[in-house]
């Protein structure tokens, strides 16, 4: 440690911002500049740093500016991690924040070791994690695409009055409401061409997904989570997609805090108050989640469509399955008896999924991944 130059770096859109510490409690924090940012800019300042052998680590907070920085310094044989922003220690008195100050906090940190680093995804997990996204914009665009049609439909006094909206019977529904104005047909008629554009977009990517899916290397994983209840393929692919390699979870409770399902605290002394749950890490794989644990709320069976899913799978897999079906199963019934809110029990079904869910990816999880 004492030959490593701790290197801070503050990425923005068009420039970086750089400062380094270093080795030594006691080793002087400078910046040393503000560069272009362009591969080959990066890559002279890098090699002007490096001279004479000189060890460098790099870091900077992950951002909107990707993994491209740290996939070219690891490149150029250095070492680089992208931190978690929402974990930097932050003075609290502190008032005055600029990119030259960031650099040199980062490198300084860096140093001494306090700086939380991600996991980076490998260019094919980024672009399924990329699709996945992109599917789950299309699927909020068609809530919100729908909601203004539902909500124009109402202040003009139409109602639908069968058992569901957006049904086929709620669609033919659609065809038979008329205005007299003609702005107010021209807008309705908007509204629902936004709405199956909308449609449209999220079925063109799911298909994207299952036709993408086999040549990925985590499909093994997917396919193995298909296993339990309510984890279909578009929950699975973004389960795994947004969570990446399972095995840095040494245990479930680590998977479990990552993803924000285990409960805050804030304790002194003799006081012991906790409060709702974190709501941390990925809120996509969380949402995904919750919504699948609605689907414990029946008796424990294998219905047609999870005995198709089980039947590649291994009997290990499909055991840690079953066993999570009766145990949630009944766990939510036995939770509901005591008068919890279903909110309150669903979340708790989705944080105790996380756990078979870790099982499974350990066993079906590829080396190579």
């Amino acid at each position: 440690m004492d030959n490593i130059t701790f290197v801070g770096l503050d990425v923005h859109k068009a420039t970086v911002c750089a400062a380094v510490a270093e080795s030594g409690r006691d080793g002087e924090v400078r910046q040393i500049g503000v560069f272009e940012n362009r591969p080959d800019v990066l890559k002279k300042m890098v090699t002007r740093l490096g001279k004479n052998g000189r060890r460098l680590s790099f870091c900077y907070e992950a951002g909107p500016c990707g993994y491209g920085l740290q996939r070219l310094l690891r490149g150029a044989g250095h070492e680089c991690v992208v931190v978690a922003p929402s974990l930097i220690p932050i003075k609290a008195g502190d008032r005055v924040k600029t990119d030259r100050r960031d650099a040199m906090m980062l490198a300084k940190l860096h140093r001494a070791g306090e700086l939380t680093a991600i996991w980076v995804p490998d260019q094919a997990h980024e672009a399924m994690r990329d699709l996945v996204r992109a599917r789950a914009t299309a699927v909020r665009v068609l809530g919100k695409a729908r909601q203004h049609l539902q909500g124009f439909l109402l202040r003009h006094e139409r109602v639908y009055h069968g058992s569901r909206a957006w049904t086929v019977a709620y669609q033919r529904w659609l065809t038979t409401v008329k205005f007299e104005h003609p702005a107010q047909q021209i807008v309705l008629q908007d509204y629902i061409h936004a709405v199956q554009d909308a449609e449209a977009r999220r079925d063109r990517l799911t298909g994207q997904i299952e036709e993408l899916l086999p040549n990925w290397s985590m499909a093994p994983v997917v396919a193995a989570l298909q296993a339990m209840r309510g984890v279909a393929l578009v929950a699975a692919v973004t389960v795994v997609a947004e969570v990446g390699d399972f095995r840095r979870f040494a245990n479930p409770r680590q998977l479990m805090a990552y993803l924000g399902l285990v409960p805050s605290e804030h304790s002194s002394g003799g006081s012991v108050r906790r409060g709702g749950i974190t709501k941390a890490g990925n809120a996509l794989a969380r949402r995904v989640l919750i919504e699948g644990a609605w689907t414990y709320r029946l008796s424990a069976r294998v219905s047609r469509k999870i005995h198709d899913r089980l039947e590649p799978l291994s009997t290990e897999i499909r055991d840690i399955a079953w066993n999570a079906q009766v145990r949630l199963c009944a766990r939510y019934r036995r939770l509901v008896a005591l008068g919890k809110p279903k909110v309150v029990v669903t979340t708790a079904i989705a944080r105790e999924m996380v756990g078979f869910i870790w099982a499974i990816s350990r066993i079906a999880q590829p080396n190579f991944a």
